[in-house]
């Protein structure tokens, strides 16, 4: 699958012509995320796994700011 051809998401609570959020779209073993507003732009692969880990931890309403170090 290359990125254009991507089936491209964003989140509905977005509103319709706001275009200030990421799309998503599955990309094979990995989730594709890019910028609305630069939809050429580049386009980050996460792992599935880590893709699954932060949405389960952005639905229990954890956050995390620091150094990964």
């Amino acid at each position: 699958m290359t990125v254009n051809r991507a089936d491209w998401r964003k989140s509905s609570r977005s509103g319709a012509g706001n275009n200030n959020c990421v799309e998503v779209a599955a990309g094979g073993d990995s989730v594709l995320v890019r910028d609305s507003q630069d939809r050429a732009g580049p386009v980050l692969a996460i792992g599935r796994d880590s893709w699954e880990s932060l949405m389960r931890g952005l639905k229990s309403g954890c956050t995390w700011r620091g150094d990964a170090g």
